[in-house]
């Protein structure tokens, strides 16, 4: 797989942001030391996202060479009927900014999946090693309890370790 593709897909998984923040992003925006990255979200304010090892170790080696403009480039420069705006080409290369349509295609090509779906299994990952529905809001940025809930689906595992964890502490209390 392109390291592109790698690069977008762990970005994507670890920072739980919706897509079309990802692909928005240019390099000026990223923190690399610190891992993570100011977006702007569905509502028009700018958040940060944050990310792991993975898309640490991917990102460098994906922007090499350039300091400004977008992160996710298309692999050929625009055709003279399909100029972009000046924002969304990249300075260095030339190439245009890598579009939601051709993201989504990828990843089905290349997975099956849906952009949507690596946000969605970063929750159900996090709902599922127990972590706070709160901090599962503030990774996600979702603002309503019942938005980020959809997304946590407690493995059968899961509920069984909880019970387990109920009948100790109902020991402790005899």
């Amino acid at each position: 797989m392109p390291l592109r593709e790698k690069a977008l897909w762990r970005m994507l998984y670890e920072t739980a942001a919706r897509a079309s923040e990802i692909l928005a992003l240019d390099i000026d925006d990223l923190d690399l030391a610190g891992r993570r990255a100011k977006i702007i979200s569905k509502g028009g304010d700018t958040e940060w996202v944050h990310w792991a090892s993975g898309t640490a170790h991917l990102l460098p080696r994906l922007i090499r060479g350039r300091e400004h403009g977008p992160v996710f480039i298309s692999h050929r420069r625009p055709g003279p009927s399909r100029r972009p705006p000046a924002r969304d080409v990249c300075p260095h290369t030339g190439k245009a900014r890598l579009g939601y349509d051709r993201a989504r295609v990828l990843l089905g090509e290349y997975t099956g999946w849906e952009l949507h779906q690596l946000r969605h299994s970063a929750a159900t990952h996090l709902g599922e090693r127990n972590v706070p529905l709160q901090t599962i809001m503030a990774k996600t940025r979702h603002r309503n309890p019942r938005t980020a809930m959809r997304y946590i689906r407690p493995s059968p595992e899961a509920v069984a370790q909880v019970t387990d964890e109920l009948l100790d502490l109902g020991r402790h209390h005899r």
